[in-house]
């Protein structure tokens, strides 16, 4: 479980490893009926590049509510959208959505206090078929070519951003496009 405070908000990031997803509305539901008051996002691990993706991803959504800018309604739907790097949701979920061939899931929790989200983590883990595993959430050399590829990110975009290694420039390119995204609103 990694933690952060952002904005007078207290954010929970946990990996699940070998989840079954059936129905990805059941699935969904399920997880929001274990919430409580939290703000839940739940993403297809295997194109998160690493726990400063959806931490950039929260805030900008944060960001987006405080100053009027959101395109959803929902924070939750608003991380979604900047993890993505897209302002239509259709092709947010298509990106990062979870379906059923998803077996390894990023859980992003925003809720008021700690306890708060440390609960829903707790209730939440209860209904999932999976075992926690923060390590889906890192970027790993293997995720390198799908994230470059869904998030239709080129090499020669990627050589350009290379102030160390690979997987540095690849987070920061992921990053920076969630932040322009407030821009171009």
């Amino acid at each position: 479980m990694i933690e952060a405070k952002i904005l007078g908000k207290y954010l929970i990031v946990e990996g699940f490893r070998n989840v079954k997803i059936h129905n990805v509305d059941e699935f969904l539901n399920r997880i929001r009926s274990r919430a409580g008051s939290c703000h839940i996002q739940v993403l297809d691990a295997s194109l998160v590049a690493g726990f400063e993706h959806l931490y950039f991803a929260a805030l900008n959504a944060l960001k987006s509510f405080e100053s009027g800018l959101n395109i959803s309604k929902s924070l939750a739907v608003e991380i979604l959208l900047f993890a993505s790097g897209q302002d239509q949701i259709r092709r947010a979920i298509e990106i990062l959505g979870v379906k059923p061939s998803s077996s390894d899931v990023a859980l992003v929790i925003v809720a008021d206090s700690r306890d708060e989200a440390v609960s829903a983590v707790n209730n939440i883990s209860g209904v999932l078929d999976g075992e926690r595993d923060e390590s889906v959430i890192e970027l790993t050399d293997e995720k390198v070519s799908a994230i470059m590829k869904r998030f239709n990110i080129s090499e020669a975009e990627l050589e350009a951003s290379m102030r160390g290694s690979l997987r540095d420039a690849l987070k920061s390119i992921i990053i920076e496009r969630a932040a322009l995204l407030v821009v171009q609103r």
